[in-house]
């Protein structure tokens, strides 16, 4: 075989190459943004990396100097997430956030429309009674905001233990959580992505 046609081939054999992966990764990539097109799904994500438990004592909403925030990795992971979501193909998204400033901070760095803070999805971790309370303010919320959404991503910032208290299993740092729910916002089946 000629020089030349050696090129050829594998030119042609990269371009079928390249086109395999790329129809993979589209079809991979339509499943999450698809769903959350749907009114009965939603990403609920917990913060990204904010290093520690809890909250010092005495720290308050107001003042970010004064709670557990996220670290430089945590910042460069928020915006990692972001870009994967997009990669994934959730181009416009509701998001929503818990008014704790490293779920803040998470939420606008993953690039969307300026975040609306939810206080369905604040900590409870200070008084883990509150739980079960908590958690039927969190279903009644999403169960609104999932028949105002269009075909926009509902992506919710919240804390690990709202979350457990939502599916019963702990998350990382960063890890999202699809849920598919009732129309009362019940959790009925979940898939978890861990933070890229």
């Amino acid at each position: 075989m000629s020089d030349r046609n050696l090129k050829m081939l594998l030119k042609w054999l990269c371009a079928v190459l390249l086109g395999i992966g790329l129809t993979q990764v589209n079809a991979n990539a339509s499943e999450l943004s698809d769903l959350l097109k749907k009114s009965d799904h939603v990403l609920l994500m917990r913060h990204a990396l904010a290093p520690g438990v809890g909250d010092p004592a005495g720290y308050t909403l107001q003042d970010c100097k004064t709670q557990r925030n996220l670290d430089g990795k945590g910042r460069e992971q928020a915006q990692r997430i972001g870009q994967w979501l997009k990669a994934q193909g959730v181009k416009e998204a509701m998001v929503f956030s818990s008014a704790w400033c490293r779920c803040k901070e998470t939420a606008e760095k993953l690039g969307y429309d300026a975040p609306v803070h939810e206080p369905s999805l604040n900590s409870f971790f200070d008084d883990m009674r509150q739980g079960p309370q908590s958690n039927v303010r969190l279903q009644t919320f999403i169960a609104k905001q999932l028949k105002l959404k269009s075909d926009k991503a509902l992506i919710l910032v919240t804390h690990h233990v709202n979350i457990a208290e939502f599916m019963g299993e702990n998350v990382g740092s960063g890890d999202m959580v699809l849920a598919k729910v009732s129309p009362q916002g019940k959790l009925l089946s979940y898939k978890i992505y861990p933070s890229p």
